[in-house]
């Protein structure tokens, strides 16, 4: 029976090998102090934090994320350990809530091995606390208990390993704060939010009939705006309805004149469901997949929805499995310590059936997964066969055949598409990294060196030259799915270095030659960063009219090459104010750049790396997924070899800038 625990009440653990499960309205990060007998935690040695994730008998969480599984094996823990004390903090300096008053109230649970609770606690009565010890694991006279803690500190994560008597706390809940801040650039969104009127057409059968949560997946933290990102960003989740009902919209930021950077206007009511395009399904038959079964007001929106939705699905059927792996495995590993702890099965043949036993009874629970797994996978292929040829040209692949009948869109569209996502247990299986636009955050296109193994057998030049052919195909991109005249490119590439890869850019006229030397970088970021301050005065001031007439009014992109070459002290600053006050105001930033080569300006650079998406040239499982852990593989798009689809579509682009046919 589940013991329900009050601030102060304890209660006995009937095992030492646990789980601490942790759930909260918003990304928290998780972690464990060790103790002495009282209680005191005697170096940064006995914590276990995102930084330093795993200690003798304890492993946390590795970021910060709404659901959190920390393993505990009580007889691992050194001799001297008579206290493990869970904390719970929320990230600082990320864009997130500040306090726990300001958030639903964390539930704590001890579990064991196979998810039978043995206590739960909920934190209630917080109010203006940033950091909290929940529970506590304590040795007393032998055996171990739980204790509800709730102890909440307004000073925050500092402040509560001070008073556990740990050296240097401040520094250590500022490097554990920066590790967690560092993963804001690897996350990847979690799916859209659903409403009861607008939850999304499930497939029978798909995701293994799990239930979602009870409550909606938290979004990543450290995003410029309320759940942005995959990846962090990619999109942000669009609300019901961004068309105009007849019930007419919510207006947005109050501005006059021709320009309004604002997102496409928001409305509360529910959009219509999908209508019935397919036969109801036979009995015990899963539905046929239909391109576009989400709800929504436009078959873009229905699209949008659906890929998501598949996003959600693959994320929670992995989930599934891999949980029941990991079951099998603990199962496994708890049937062997029972049979052998009595000497006389270790040796002869007792010991030896055991251990085939547990092995078999483990091989057989796996294979049950794999075939749940195998089947949901099956039905998402199926939806992704359809769905994927329905794409419109700004959710679809340079493969697709829609590119081949391209025309300048006279409206922007609600997504773009920048790339593939997969995990490793369906690498066939690709779901598409959609980003809403206008782009809430700059992109990052990573040319250094990354652990992955596509990485590792490419050289360092040629990396850099895909990174910079990855850029000017995200710049077409952008350039091909919005309106003649809405928007504009430019380019800093102060060596020269990517005259090749910008070719298709320069030769089809849609953008003009490309800034280069410390003058180039000067004159370029001078020009941008006076139109932030102009639209930002006007918008403010409600007098948008009153922009110079030499001012473009379209958005701009600019793609810099080969950070940080060129830049001196103070076209950085402008830089970094770019990316952080330009989106805002329709100017978005594409940078190509190697982190390692920008060390020397020391941390300084820091909040330029985590306010943009990063992506890479080449497959690369960077992008963390804090809704369920997931470490998603990003796939960058490619033209088909010897295509010219890109010239075409930028030829198109040309043409109609100029008001005339290709």
């Amino acid at each position: 029976m589940t013991a329900e625990l009050v601030r102060g009440q304890n209660h006995t653990l009937p095992q030492t090998r646990l789980e601490i499960r942790v759930s909260a309205g918003t990304p928290v990060v998780a972690g464990a102090t060790l103790g002495d007998e009282q209680g005191t935690v005697h170096g940064i040695e006995w914590i276990a934090h995102p930084g330093s994730p795993q200690l003798p008998g304890l492993e946390v969480s590795k970021q910060a994320a709404a659901e959190h599984r920390l393993a505990v094996d009580l007889d691992a823990l050194p001799a001297s350990v008579h206290r493990v004390t869970v904390l719970l903090a929320l990230p600082m300096g990320v864009g997130g809530p500040v306090s726990f008053g300001a958030v639903a109230a964390p539930f704590v649970a001890v579990t064991g091995l196979e998810g039978t609770e043995i206590a739960t606690f909920t934190l209630t009565g917080l109010d203006s606390e940033s950091a909290v010890a929940a529970l506590e694991l304590y040795r007393r006279q032998g055996a171990w208990k739980v204790r509800a803690v709730g102890q909440g500190y307004a000073g925050g994560l500092a402040a509560m390993l001070a008073d556990q008597g740990v050296s240097g706390a401040q520094e250590l809940a500022r490097s554990v704060h920066e590790a967690v801040a560092r993963g804001v650039a690897r996350s990847v969104a979690p799916p859209p939010p659903r409403t009861p009127e607008g939850d999304r057409v499930r497939h029978a059968g798909t995701a293994s009939g799990q239930q979602p949560p009870a409550t909606p997946p938290a979004a990543p933290i450290g995003d410029p705006a309320p759940a942005a990102t995959p990846l962090p960003g990619p999109a942000q989740p669009r609300p019901a309805g961004d068309a105009v009902p007849a019930a007419g919209p919510t207006p947005g930021p109050a501005t006059s004149g021709p320009i309004n950077y604002a997102h496409p206007r928001r409305q509360s009511a529910a959009p219509p469901p999908p209508p019935p395009t397919a036969p109801p399904a036979e009995p015990g038959r899963p539905a046929r997949p239909v391109a576009g079964d989400a709800t929504g007001w436009s078959m873009e929106e229905r699209l949008y929805n659906q890929v998501w939705g598949m996003f959600e699905d693959l994320a929670r059927t992995t989930a599934a499995y891999r949980s029941a792996v990991d079951f099998a495995e603990s199962r496994m590993d708890q049937e062997l310590d029972r049979a052998l702890s009595d000497p006389r099965n270790r040796i002869g043949g007792a010991g030896d059936r055991a251990r085939e036993e547990a092995r078999t009874k483990r091989d057989q629970l796996t294979a049950r997964a794999r075939e749940a797994l195998d089947r949901d996978l099956a039905q998402l292929a199926a939806e992704s066969a359809v769905v994927e040829p329905a794409l419109p040209a700004a959710y679809a692949g340079w493969d697709n055949p829609v590119w081949h009948a391209y025309r300048v869109p006279m409206e922007i569209p609600m997504a773009l598409r920048i790339g593939d996502l997969h995990l490793p247990e369906s690498v066939g299986l690709r779901i598409p990294l959609l980003v809403r636009l206008p782009l809430e955050r700059g992109i990052w296109v990573d040319s250094g060196r990354t652990a992955s193994e596509a990485a590792a057998l490419t050289g360092a030049d040629q990396l850099r030259r895909l990174a910079m052919e990855n850029a000017v195909a995200h710049a077409a991109r952008l350039l091909a799915v919005y309106p003649a005249d809405e928007f504009s490119a430019h380019v800093i590439d102060p060596a020269g270095s990517a005259a090749a890869a910008l070719a298709p850019l320069v030769d089809s006229g849609v953008l003009a030659a490309p800034a280069a030397g410390a003058g180039g970088v000067a004159s370029v970021l001078a020009h941008l960063t006076r139109r932030v301050d102009l639209v930002q005065m006007a918008i403010r001031a409600g007098a948008a009219d009153a922009l110079p007439p030499d001012l473009d009014t379209a958005e701009q992109l600019l793609i810099v090459n080969d950070f940080p070459h060129g830049f001196d002290d103070r076209a950085v600053t402008q830089l970094r104010y770019l990316a952080d006050e330009g989106p805002s105001v329709g100017v978005h930033l594409l940078m190509v750049a190697d982190r390692e080569d920008a060390s020397a300006y020391g941390p300084v650079l820091d909040p330029l790396w985590r306010s943009l998406l990063r992506i890479t040239p080449v497959a690369d499982d960077h992008l963390a997924d804090p809704w369920v852990g997931h470490a998603w593989t990003y796939e960058p798009l490619r033209t088909p070899p010897g295509s010219r689809v890109l010239q075409n579509v930028l030829a198109q682009v040309a043409a109609a800038r100029r008001g005339g046919r290709p």
